[in-house]
């Protein structure tokens, strides 16, 4: 016979059993609007036709910092270099890292000719993270393959990596940025003026 304290953990197995797959569902739910607004926002507000290249950086740098988790994604682009770098090395970084983004995305943006993102699906990880799977629509041209990998803490969805065509963002810059540490002795202020440097090439561009 079951003692009274088994019944009780049967029971409230029972009860996680009913509760988890709604909980999930929502949160998936949750997630796709989430993705879809941030979409929306971007070609509503970023995208726009007509506007000073500043005006659109701005937008986009107050979407990026909104919506991303970018000490999140800093860390895991840094990955072991983040460790022993001084808070003065990381706060540098990250706002570098900020400056690389917006620039980079601002072009883009510029370049809008009606291309429209069709969310297919979210999955749920073992992390508990969730990936929003989509798609860029492009006029007569084929999509691109893109998947956004969201946190949750405390209510709150925050972006932490984007995969275009199989390729991870964090991975990517990750690799790039390995490299010049590994060609400069692992001197991350060495990084830091490469960064520097690269952003006014990107601003004069």
């Amino acid at each position: 016979m079951l003692s009274r304290r088994s019944l009780l953990l049967v029971a409230s197995a029972a009860v996680m059993c009913l509760r988890v797959p709604g909980a999930f569902a929502a949160a998936d739910s949750e997630s796709r609007k989430f993705i879809q607004q941030l979409a929306d926002t971007a070609m509503n507000t970023v995208a726009v036709k007509g506007l000073s290249d500043p005006e659109r950086a701005a937008r986009f740098r107050s979407l990026f910092v909104n919506n991303f988790d970018l000490p999140e994604i800093c860390k895991l682009v840094l990955g072991r270099y983040w460790r022993s770098a001084s808070a003065e090395q990381r706060a540098e970084f990250q706002k570098l890292f900020e400056d690389v983004q917006v620039y980079t995305w601002t072009r883009r943006f510029k370049e809008y000719s009606g291309e429209t993102l069709d969310i297919s699906g979210v999955e749920t990880e073992a992390s508990g993270d969730f990936m929003v799977v989509s798609q860029i629509r492009r006029q007569n041209l084929g999509p691109i393959n893109l998947s956004w990998r969201l946190h949750q803490e405390a209510g709150v969805f925050r972006v932490i990596d984007i995969i275009v065509e199989g390729a991870s963002m964090i991975l990517t810059y990750r690799s790039d940025y390995s490299g010049v540490l590994a060609s400069q002795g692992g001197k991350l202020d060495a990084l830091l003026g490469s960064m520097r440097q690269k952003i006014e090439q990107m601003k004069a561009s």
